[in-house]
Formats: C-alpha cells, structure tokens, sequence
C-alpha cells in the first residue's frame, strides 16, 4: 500500500510537467514476418509436419483479409461480437454468409452510432442480432472485438469500423479447440444475456480472459507482469492503470528490459509517460500518420504474449465487458518481439 500511494503522489506530480519531447521509433525491418504485414503474403506458417500452426499473429489492415477469407468460406457458422461494426463489405459478407445456410450470430454494442446503423442493416438482412445491456451507470461498453467461424476464433483490438484498417493494431487468429470452445461459451453467456437471460461463465484461468464478468484479464495481465525475468514490450492505445503502471516500473527495478509504446494523440497516456521516464523506463511516442491511432493492447512478456480488446486501464480491467487472449506460441512470440523492434 505505501508502494502504490507513493507511486499515486509520484503520478499527479507528474500530470502537472511538460508532456516529454517525441522520440522517434526505428524502423520495423522485420515486419514482414507477421501475417498481414507488407510482404507478408498473409500465409498461415505451418509446423515442420506441414500442420498450420495453433496461432497466428495478424496485424494492422491485413487483420481484415484474415476477417473477409473466414466469414467468406464459413460453411456451418459464423459468431460475431464487435465493439465497432461500421464496414459495409463485412455486414454485407455476414448477410451472404447467411443466405447460404450459415448460422450466423452477431452482438454489437449500443453506443456506437455506426453499430446501431448497421444492426438495422442485418436485420434487413436477415442476421438475428443482439445489443448487448451496458451498464450506463457504470460507464460501461462492450468493447469486445471476436470472431468465430467453424473451427477457429480471432480475438484482437480491431474494431470493424469504416476506417478502422488506418490503425496499428493486433488479433490472434486461434485453431486450437479448447480455446475456441471457450470462446464459444463466453459468446453464448453474452448472447443470452443480451436476450435477457444472464448467466456468467465461472471465472477460469486459461488462455481465454474476460473482464465483467470476473476480472480474468486484470489477473492475467498481472501475473504475466510479475512472472516477467528478462523483458517486457508492450504496445497500448491507452494506459493509465495505476497497478500495471506501478508494475512496469517494479519490473524495471528487478532488472527486467521494459520498454512501452503509446499513442501520442491520447492526453491520458501523458501521465503514464512521465511517470514511467522518470523511473527509468524505456517509453516512446509511436509515430503514426494522421487519422490513424496505436490501437493496439498488447504485451510480451518473457515468451508469454498478451493480447486483446482491453487497455491498460481501470475501465478496461474492472468494468467494460473485454476479451483477452494470452500464447506462448514461438511464431507468434517471434513475429510480434520482430515487429517491436
């Protein structure tokens, strides 16, 4: 407790300073090596036996091929929950999918304009569709990106939006069946609850983590943090937890490599900079273009990658309904530590 309130003193101290100069991040040289990166060919890598991997790692504007390749060739379902749904080509290739015999389910969140829009486009459609309940007194959205086809997920931060494809962001693409039949059950306890019938999921610890229901991310993302010896790189859109701030700098004491980008046009993370610089933490500004974000929320650590719908935030680890997704996959851990550096 006297760590935290130090750290808490420290952190409004530093809300008051000059936001720090930009640093300028090198070059990814080695994008390439995950999926939907320029060059990348989006191929899924395969073992030495010629099986596709578990996992795949996709990124940034190729996460929507890997989208628009599983809906179009889905041939028994096709389960959606999205934060933002504003593409027209996806709501147009769900209500395909669903001309063709494919049951198809989707779950959008209510306080997004371009999510309400395109509810009534399903239904014009056909696509039986449910909002989920929100908690307005709580300030709460359901800002889960997933989807579920046949025998495989994606779990990311990437919404659908119309002009979502601009940002830098992550998903896991997933063949492994008990973390797809997770996935399943956390979709079905938010279909039913967004058809009035609540009825949580236990908390679990797997690679799956959820948030509202339970605080299974928060756990994750802490233990991940804590069990870290050697490095962490993190990638966020938003960090202002006091926790896994106050983390990340204990990391840096025990000796552990940290370093963390964010996103520069977001005030909030002017805190988490300062406070991380001034306890020796490796922190930069990602450059991005104009009209584009560092959307992602991603971290390695040691050989355990996480990553998900949740920022590092209060509203991410305790009240928004997220959805996380750990691996230890070396190709995706690879990919990912490659296009850090």
């Amino acid at each position: 407790m006297a760590r935290f309130a130090f750290l808490l003193l420290t952190f409004c101290t530093m809300a008051c300073s000059a936001l720090p100069a930009f640093q300028s991040v090198a070059p990814f040289a080695q994008a390439a090596q995950v999926a939907g990166a320029p060059g990348a060919g989006g191929a899924t890598p395969t073992s030495g036996s010629g099986r596709p991997e578990p996992v795949t790692l996709w990124q940034d504007a190729g996460i929507f091929r890997l989208v628009a390749g599983l809906i179009g060739s889905a041939r028994t379902r096709v389960l959606v929950e999205m934060y933002e749904l504003g593409r027209q080509d996806l709501t147009a290739a769900l209500g395909a999918a669903r001309a063709r015999g494919v049951a198809v389910r989707v779950i959008t969140d209510p306080t997004v304009k371009a999510s309400r829009r395109s509810t009534g486009v399903l239904d014009g459609l056909g696509v039986p569709e449910r909002v989920y309940p929100v908690d307005d007194v709580r300030h709460q959205i359901d800002h889960v990106k997933l989807l579920i086809t046949d025998g495989e997920a994606v779990v990311g931060g990437m919404n659908w939006g119309a002009h979502s494809q601009r940002n830098h962001d992550y998903a896991l693409e997933t063949r492994a069946p008990g973390e797809v039949e997770r996935l399943v059950r956390i979709f079905d306890q938010d279909w039913e609850r967004a058809g009035g019938h609540p009825a949580p999921l236990a908390v679990a610890r797997s690679q799956i983590a959820q948030t509202a229901p339970g605080e299974e991310i928060r756990a994750m993302l802490e233990g991940a943090l804590g069990d870290a010896r050697q490095r962490v790189l993190a990638e966020v859109y938003t960090l202002t937890d006091p926790e896994t701030i106050a983390g990340l700098a204990a990391a840096h004491r025990r000796g552990v490599l940290v370093r963390v980008l964010l996103d520069p046009n977001q005030p909030y993370n002017r805190h988490a900079f300062a406070m991380l610089s001034s306890s020796g933490v490796e922190v930069r500004w990602y450059p991005i273009p104009k009209g584009a974000l560092l959307h992602a929320k991603i971290g390695l650590f040691d050989g355990q990658l996480v990553l998900g719908s949740a920022n590092w935030t209060l509203s991410g680890l305790d009240v928004n309904h997220e959805l996380d997704i750990e691996t230890r996959d070396p190709h995706a851990v690879a990919a990912f530590g490659s296009r850090f550096d």
